[in-house]
Order: C-alpha cells, then sequence, then structure tokens
C-alpha cells in the first residue's frame, strides 16, 4: 500500500475507535511519527493530508527540517531532550512532547526568554514505572506541572506516555488509565496557565485501545511509512546507562 492508502486506513481506524469509545474522530488528532523516514516520504505523507511532522532526535530532525520547512506542516519534538540540545530543538518545534523535569522546563524557559516568545509543552511520564522510559514518575507528574506552570514561556496543554510494550491489551491499558486518570486530578486543580487539551499517548501498535481510554492524540510511525530498518531500541533503549539517568535528574 501507498503512504496515501496507509494514511486512509489508519483515519479509518481512528474513526472508528473513536466512535467506539463515543468521541468525534475529527477530535482525535494524528502525529506523523518520522523518525527514519526520508525527507521525501515524509514530503509524500504531508501532501497526503499529514499536517504533524514528529522527530525523536534533534539533529535528524533538523536535517529533514531544513529540506521540508516549506511544505504545510507543524513539527513537533517527542524523543527525550537533553538540555544541550535545546537551542536546536527550538528551531523548528513547535510543540515539545517530552517536557519531564524541572531543569529541563528552566533551560527552556530561560531560552525562551531570549528569544522573545513562548512554546506549546506536553509534560511526560512514566506511567509503566520501566527504568527504560523516560518521563516523571505517575505520583510526581501533578507537582512537575506545577513547578513548570510558573514558568510563563511554557504553555502546557497536556500530557504524554509511551505504553507498555507488551501484548497483554490489560497492561497496555494501565498505562493509559493512569494518565487519564492524572490528567482529570490536573484538571480538577485549576493551575494558572495549564489548559489540559491534549493526551498524547498510542502508537501504530496501541493507538485504537489508547483512544477508547482517553487519547485526542496519537503518534502513529510505522502504520503509515511502514517498517523501520533501525530497532526502537535505537531511540528508547532497553536500558539506560548511568549517564542516562544522571542526565534525567539534571
Amino acid at each position: 500500500m501507498s503512504i496515501k492508502e496507509n494514511l486512509e486506513q489508519v483515519r479509518q481506524n481512528i474513526a472508528n475507535a473513536a466512535t467506539k469509545a463515543g468521541k468525534k474522530p475529527d477530535d482525535i488528532i494524528l502525529v506523523m511519527a518520522t523518525k527514519t523516514v526520508e525527507p521525501e516520504r515524509i514530503r509524500e505523507a504531508i501532501r497526503a493530508g499529514g499536517h504533524i511532522v514528529a522527530e525523536n532526535k534533534v539533529q535528524e530532525a533538523l536535517k529533514k527540517y531544513e529540506v521540508l520547512k516549506n511544505e504545510d506542516a507543524e513539527w513537533h519534538f517527542i524523543g527525550h531532550l537533553q538540555t544541550n540540545k535545546i537551542k536546536d530543538v527550538l528551531k523548528f518545534a513547535d510543540m515539545i512532547h517530552s517536557v519531564d523535569r524541572l531543569s529541563l522546563a528552566e533551560k527552556l524557559d530561560q531560552r525562551l526568554q531570549q528569544e522573545g516568545r513562548s512554546l506549546d509543552i506536553l509534560v511526560q511520564v512514566n506511567t509503566s514505572h520501566e527504568e527504560s522510559k523516560y518521563g516523571v514518575a505517575p505520583e510526581e507528574a501533578l507537582s512537575l506541572v506545577k513547578q513548570t506552570a510558573r514558568y510563563d514561556t511554557l504553555k502546557i496543554h497536556g500530557l504524554m506516555t509511551i505504553g507498555l510494550f507488551t501484548k497483554d491489551e490489560v497492561k497496555i491499558r494501565k498505562c493509559f488509565k493512569v494518565l487519564k486518570e492524572i490528567n482529570d486530578n490536573i484538571v480538577k486543580e485549576g493551575i494558572d496557565r495549564v489548559d489540559m487539551k491534549y493526551l498524547s499517548m498510542g502508537m501504530s501498535g496501541d493507538y485504537q485501545i489508547a483512544i477508547e481510554e482517553g487519547a485526542n492524540m496519537v503518534r502513529i510511525g510505522t502504520a503509515i511509512f511502514g517498517a523501520r530498518n533501525t530497532p526502537d531500541a535505537y531511540y528508547w533503549p532497553s536500558e539506560k546507562t548511568d549517564a542516562d539517568r544522571a542526565k534525567q535528574m539534571e
């Protein structure tokens, strides 16, 4: 199948899941996860109706952005962000899904103040409690949102998570239920400058489940572009090094 046909199939699946969950299909935002995908194929997807391009690695994203910046698309960053990459990520990102620690929020704010602008962000939560995944712990998410909301350059618009990599649907659903519960608790707090519009959860293997559990933003890659040559471990290592852990805590 072509990229256009794959996009159409994904949109139909989204519509079916939304209807099943009592939602309007148009309320679900499709984010195209384009890691490892060549610029020309991304261009094809944009011209077939894909509006949001999302990348996991800053340098890879920058190269593609230079080629595609004149296309009609938003650019999101969905990978782990190191503070030394902030200057570069701000060259292309309209939204960052992966703010997972206060030090990152602080450094983002400092740079955004220098540039005289603001940025839409989501707070990433590690709902599966896996060492291999980044994200704030579920029990600390509310606190991080409150602290991050103090920075007026950062517009908090919701939460993001990566579901457990398993075929056990019950365990997958649990991750998404946790994020929805955190979202609802944050909404109840009525925090200034926090507008919980988006629950970014669900990828090619589980996006229909995610929609049923409350997602209104899904990140789809292989279902649109086909299997990757690069394993997911390249983007989500199976084991963090001590250096990785140190960076996460910085």
